[in-house]
């Protein structure tokens, strides 16, 4: 990895995309520090810590939302506006065929989600400035009407200024622009979480200096297990038959068709969580009146130490992995290439067939590596309720598995595009 990025950076061209990068990070942690008017930043984080409501989205923003800065609300309404674009684009006939057009129909639905993603930060907003009304964490005399507008008018243009920095990466940058920047937030989280366990362990008299050794450990075990699967593919044997043209004879060669692991990466971690946030998001504007209510089990279930959360939570990452590979990965398009170009999977008839087969296998690793991401995010959930010590990391699997997962993949695009500059000429 670290001799990718060095010779990545030898490359002009790779160089100003890498530093492009990094400059849109630094100026996504400047925002996450800016302070929103009104609001008693120091009194909120405080009590705010002691919440494990704000445990999800205080790691996606970087510790931003319990500080209440001016990226307090983080990608999240990004993410949760794709995931709805993308799901009503299967539901949506009219969506569904600009989805079909091309660059054109693309530019389309990225305008949409915009306004989805701008609709959605708003709505967030007013929950965020309801909830911190609510508890008493605006300063004295701001509870006016100038007051709340201002509050939340920074929030909505945060999130539409975090999703404009996203796309900036997306277009001169290196990697995905929203995985980038929760790279960012989870690595500024990160420290906090790891300090969060130490003084936990300090107030376990029974473990003592075992948790940090334990957390330490676990820790690397699992970077290991997510780097060794995240690798791991099934390779099926493709066959292309020998064929003349003019004097020369093509093909007769064997090769193969790789199937990833965990072809649909980080994405179904990154959509459940957003997901299975959405009752707590609520919660925000319209919160509970009491834990006996039935609103109030509604927002305990999902708790990130009810087992509730858990079982839907590791569903949700099951059922995401599906939909994402169904978007992303086309096995008649598949089977359609290997056909025109003479290929074939030995023992399985071209056309509908290979279809069949490429389907059949891509559905069954594709449950394994579902299963997968299921387990690294929800064990540390599961460790953290049966031991309270270690509760600080109850983000960490999956905050763990999008940080490995993100820079594999950032450095797999720096590699191919090393691959396209350093490509051989016709009269080389």
């Amino acid at each position: 990895m670290l001799q990718t990025i060095k010779n990545a950076w030898k490359i002009e061209d790779l160089r100003k995309k890498i530093l492009f990068t990094l400059f849109i990070v630094v100026l996504y942690r400047i925002g996450s520090v800016i302070p929103v008017p009104f609001i008693n930043s120091a009194l909120m984080g405080e009590i705010a810590n002691q919440e494990s409501l704000f445990a999800y989205f205080n790691i996606l923003s970087g510790e931003a939302f319990t500080r209440a800065t001016l990226f307090a609300l983080s990608i999240s309404p990004y993410i949760t506006s794709s995931i709805v674009i993308q799901l009503l684009t299967i539901a949506i006939p009219a969506l569904e065929r600009l989805s079909k057009e091309g660059e054109a129909g693309r530019k389309k639905l990225t305008q949409i989600t915009r306004y989805a993603t701008v609709a959605l930060a708003l709505v967030t907003s007013i929950g965020y400035y309801t909830y911190i009304k609510f508890n008493g964490w605006l300063m004295a005399g701001a509870d006016t009407f100038f007051h709340a507008v201002v509050i939340i008018a920074s929030y909505c243009a945060g999130a539409a200024i975090i999703m404009w920095l996203a796309e900036k990466i997306n277009e001169h940058g290196i990697g995905n622009g929203i995985s980038i920047i929760l790279f960012a937030n989870i690595a500024a989280s990160l420290p906090g979480m790891l300090f969060t366990a130490f003084e936990n362990a300090k107030l376990n008299p029974t473990l003592g200096i075992l948790i940090p050794v334990i957390t330490v450990v676990l820790l690397v075990v699992m970077i290991l297990f997510i780097v060794y699967v995240t690798n791991a593919e099934r390779r099926l044997p493709v066959q292309y038959a020998k064929r003349q043209v003019g004097r020369r004879m093509y093909g007769g060669q064997s090769t193969f068709l790789p199937m990833k692991l965990n072809m649909s990466g980080v994405m179904p971690i990154i959509f459940a969580s957003s997901i299975a946030a959405i009752p707590t998001t609520i919660a925000l504007i319209i919160p509970p009146k009491s834990a006996d209510s039935v609103w109030g089990k509604i927002v305990g279930w999902f708790s990130s130490t009810s087992p509730v959360y858990m079982v839907i939570y590791f569903l949700l990452i099951i059922g995401f992995a599906y939909f994402y590979l169904a978007i992303s990965f086309n096995p008649v398009e598949v089977a359609n290439n290997l056909k025109n170009n003479g290929g074939f999977i030995p023992g399985i008839r071209p056309g509908k067939p290979t279809v069949d087969y490429i389907s059949k296998i891509l559905g069954r690793v594709t449950l394994i590596g579902a299963i997968f991401l299921g387990i690294v995010a929800t064990l540390p959930l599961v460790i953290g309720m049966f031991n309270s010590s270690l509760a600080g990391l109850a983000f960490g699997g999956s905050s763990l598995l999008i940080l490995v997962s993100v820079a594999l993949e950032t450095v797999k695009e720096m590699e191919a595009q090393m691959t396209m500059r350093h490509y051989k000429g016709f009269l080389e």
